[in-house]
Order: structure tokens, then C-alpha cells, then sequence
């Protein structure tokens, strides 16, 4: 009873009711949910919700009025993330387990994939300066990376976190270059090879630092999350090795605006195992002495857009996958796409376009927006 009161009182500081009417408000199902949250913060929580034990009518709005109000900061110690953050000062999850995140997460599906995102499969945020569906979004998004990386017809370019072959296959058409790209997807990389439509484009399954040779640009669109605070410096490295001294390196990525060493514990566990997001700190510093940081460019607020877009190609394809997938993933699923355009409607998680040049470009670059 005292925490539902500790909980119940603090959520109406915020004009969060338990058992209120409006679309932000809780219902709770199941009042040992109190007590799990007091003890396993944002992991119990989101756990709860997947196990259905509280519900709210628009779940993105009442994520988003926590983490405005910083309701986490009023919880007692969450040992879930107390445990996050010890795992990640002494293991290397990232390196020990390198697969984990394309078995547990890219390879679920190509059929919710495919329902859930763009005509091209993009699976990263998309560029609503001047769209109005998700399609052009995504299609303003690969055109703006082409332009900031002055792709050039015969230019030869890497793709390092390749996904479904979209960027490839985009750039190929558009801007008359051949390109490698690599996952450590099987399914990825399955439909990517399957549908490059006779484009001089392939996608390879491999770790990314197994790669060599040397390419006029390099792009990295959606995959800096998965690579590890520890990690950072030896990618930045890689990179250039890989890199022609003349080429231009754009890195497309969700940024945190507090340098840390661990993800979130949900998040860690259900979706996007050993994630954690870079803060402009640790991208500076890994890349500090490797490249000259020509442009710096911020768009995170669209990932709130682009979320609720595949939120609702995910609810209406849901019909025809639920059957496979199961209503704990349902809700897992929806949890995860709704909880995340939060972060980025509340400004806690960015979204950056960062673009490199080895020694400098001649004459300076001109950034493209």
C-alpha cells in the first residue's frame, strides 16, 4: 500500500492519474505493479506492460509526461539499471557477443519488416522536412546523406550497417555509384542480395572490423548504437583505415545527451540487446586525431514522426502476424515503437548526421540541409 500511495502521489504531482479518464492517464490491472516498479524501475515497468498488468489509451503521451517531469529521477535505486550499468564497466558485450543483436532482433521477420516500414525497408529515422508519408521521408533521408557525402557517379562506397540494401540500393540508382555493404543480420542480408535488381550493389554478412580494402566514402546509417562505448575509438579507426584520404565519412546515428556506459534495462532486454546510445562527448573523442567533423546535423524530433508512422503500419498489418508472433509480442512491440517516439518527443534521445573528411576538405565543406 505505500508504494501505490509513493507512486500514486508522485504521478499526480504531474497530472498523471492512476485510474483517470484522459488518454495520458493508468489504469492499473494487476497492484503488485507498485511494488515491481519501486524494485525494478523502467525494466519493471516495461515488463508489467508486456504482461498486462496496467494499460494507458495513448501510452507515447504518458511515457513522454515521465520523462519531461523526470519521474525516474524520484524512484528509489533501480537495481535493474544499477545492473546494466555494472555489466557494462566490465564486460565488452558488444565484442563478446556479436551476433546477438541480428539473432534476437533484425531476425525476427522479414514479413514485420516489411509491413512495418517503407517501401525500401528503411529502418531508421526519416527526413520530414518536406514529406508528408513515411516513404518520402525516407526517400528526403537517403537523398540527404547522398548529397552530404557528394556521391559521384563510379565512386565506390561502404555501407557499414547495411540493413535490407535500401541506402545501396538508392544510391545505385540515383547517383550512378557501386557499393558494399555488411550486416550481422542473416535475414538482412538475405533480402538484400535478393533484391538489388541487377544493381552493382552486394551486401556481406560480417563483423564489420573483419572488413578491408579501401572505399571513396564510407556511410553508416542506424548501427553506431550497437557498437559499445569501448568500442567507439577502434571503429572510429577502422573507419579510417577503410577510408580513401580524399573521402568523406557520414555517420547517422541516435545520440544521448548524457555521456554513459549502458543502455536502457528494457530495452537491453527485449529489443535491442547490449544497445547503448553515444552522447556528443564520446563521438568526439573517439573520432578526435582521425577526421576533421565538417558538419553536425540534429533532426531527432522527426524519429517522433517516423515511430508513430510504423506504429500504425504495425497495428494495421497486425491481423495477419499476429498469429505468429503472439499478444506478449503485441504488446512488447507497441511498447517499444510508442515508448521510443516519447524519448525523441521529449527531446531525451537526438538523432545525428555527422559528416568527416580525413584531413579536411579543400576549400571547406558546404553543408547540406
Amino acid at each position: 500500500m505505500r508504494n501505490k500511495t509513493f507512486i500514486s502521489d508522485l504521478l499526480q504531482q504531474h497530472d498523471i492519474q492512476v485510474g483517470g479518464q484522459r488518454p495520458f492517464d493508468v489504469t492499473v490491472y494487476d497492484e503488485k505493479l507498485f511494488d515491481r516498479v519501486m524494485l525494478q524501475g523502467t525494466l519493471g515497468l516495461g515488463e508489467a506492460y508486456m504482461e498486462g498488468w496496467w494499460d494507458a489509451a495513448a501510452l507515447d503521451q504518458f511515457i513522454y509526461r515521465l520523462l519531461v517531469n523526470n519521474v525516474k529521477a524520484k524512484l528509489p535505486i533501480d537495481f535493474a539499471l544499477m545492473w546494466s550499468m555494472v555489466k557494462g564497466r566490465i564486460l565488452n558485450l558488444q565484442r563478446l557477443k556479436v551476433q546477438e543483436v541480428g539473432e534476437r532482433h533484425y531476425d525476427i521477420g522479414n514479413d514485420l519488416y516489411s509491413a512495418m516500414l517503407d517501401p525500401r525497408m528503411i529502418y531508421s529515422c526519416g527526413y520530414w522536412k518536406n514529406a508528408t508519408t513515411l516513404a518520402e521521408a525516407q526517400e528526403a533521408k537517403l537523398d540527404l546523406i547522398c548529397r552530404k557525402a557528394g556521391l559521384e557517379p563510379g565512386m565506390r562506397i561502404l555501407d557499414i550497417g547495411s540493413g535490407w540494401g535500401g541506402f545501396l540500393k538508392f544510391a545505385a540508382e540515383r547517383y550512378g555509384v557501386e557499393g558494399v555493404g555488411v550486416t550481422i543480420s542473416k535475414e538482412q542480408a538475405s533480402w538484400a542480395n535478393s533484391h538489388t535488381e541487377g544493381l552493382p550493389v552486394e551486401t556481406r554478412l560480417m563483423d564489420y572490423m573483419a572488413l578491408e580494402g579501401k572505399f571513396d566514402r564510407i556511410i553508416s546509417i542506424g548501427m553506431f548504437e550497437h557498437v559499445g562505448y569501448k568500442n567507439y575509438r577502434p571503429y572510429m579507426e577502422k573507419v579510417r583505415q577503410l577510408l580513401t584520404d580524399d573521402g568523406l565519412f557520414v555517420l547517422h546515428t541516435i545520440g544521448g545527451n548524457l555521456t554513459q556506459s549502458h543502455g536502457d534495462p528494457w530495452s537491453e532486454k527485449y529489443i535491442f540487446p547490449n544497445g547503448m546510445l553515444p552522447s556528443q562527448k564520446q563521438i568526439s573523442e573517439a573520432s578526435e586525431g582521425l577526421f576533421i567533423m565538417e558538419d553536425w546535423h540534429n533532426f531527432g524530433a522527426d524519429y517522433d514522426r517516423t515511430l508513430l508512422a510504423w506504429y500504425e503500419n504495425f497495428e494495421a498489418a497486425w491481423p495477419s502476424l499476429k498469429d505468429k508472433y503472439g499478444d506478449r509480442f503485441y504488446r512488447m512491440w507497441r511498447y517499444y515503437l510508442l515508448s521510443f517516439a516519447a524519448t525523441f518527443r521529449a527531446r531525451y534521445t537526438q538523432l545525428w548526421q555527422v559528416v568527416y573528411s580525413p584531413k579536411g576538405v579543400v576549400g571547406g565543406y558546404s553543408s547540406v540541409r
